[in-house]
């Protein structure tokens, strides 16, 4: 591997991230600040606990889990489709390094800002609220997981889309809607036995069950199941990527 090429894009990709500073981190922990005042006020005089734990803290990890999804594939679209848009991408693809170079550059530098602005969300919401994490590797590694898995698909919308609108549309329209109905601030077993079954079709949910088990030792399924459905969209994200470059769609005229 071109290790010089690879830190070259990490580099710059990181570099945007301080010339964009309000956009990239202060916009979101604000936003994700309004959440623990809106909710824990609002709902959280209604929901006094869930399980053993306050509904304030119940809500953390579902909130981190957003900020991870949402900013994971902004980051990571928007890093590959502007050359694109530019035209610089051919001097990218022109130069003496492989697929996998450009891919681990743009996509490290993706999930590295989202995992930071994570731990930015996580040292937040200690002003607001109590936490514990009775599994702190566990929560590390779902974080990471998370954020690789979920640059990689916005690497493939950066790739796939044409114009901002599409860019846009994949975060705004689906994956947010699915993070909210996907129980970041509530658990499914409060929901009646049908919607149960319905949310399990939600992919979101074993993402935000297993992140939350990793905090409270409490989960709407199984530890092990969210694991490999995380691992299983992974594994389905690099089997897309691979044909992208294969192919060349979307990236040779």
């Amino acid at each position: 591997m071109n290790w010089p090429a690879i830190y070259a894009i990490y580099r710059f990709e990181m570099a945007r991230t301080g010339r964009t500073l309000m956009q990239s981190i202060i916009a979101p922990v604000i936003s994700t600040s309004l959440y623990f005042v809106v909710f824990g006020t609002a709902i959280g005089s209604r929901i006094q606990q869930v399980g053993d734990v306050s509904y304030g803290a119940f809500i953390v990890p579902g909130l981190i889990m957003l900020s991870l999804l949402t900013h994971s594939i902004s980051n990571a679209a928007f890093g590959i489709y502007f050359p694109k848009f530019t035209g610089t991408i051919y001097e990218i693809l022109s130069a003496p390094m492989s697929y996998l170079d450009i891919l681990l550059g743009y996509v490290g530098a993706a999930a590295t800002k989202s995992i930071i602005l994570g731990v930015i969300i996580l040292a937040t919401a200690t002003l607001f609220v109590p936490l514990r994490i009775d599994h702190p590797l566990a929560m590390l590694a779902f974080m990471v997981l998370t954020a690789f898995t979920f640059s990689l698909l916005g690497f493939i919308i950066g790739i796939w889309a044409d114009n901002f609108e599409k860019l846009q549309f994949v975060p705004l329209l689906i994956v947010t809607p699915l993070t909210f109905l996907g129980g970041s601030f509530y658990s499914i077993d409060m929901l009646p036995p049908f919607w149960q079954q319905v949310t399990l079709l939600n992919p979101v949910v074993y993402l935000v069950s297993g992140f939350r088990w990793s905090f409270f030792g409490l989960a709407d399924v199984n530890i092990w199941l969210s694991l490999g459905m995380t691992s299983l969209f992974l594994a389905a994200c690099l089997a897309i990527v691979a044909w992208i470059f294969r192919t060349g769609y979307r990236l040779r005229p």
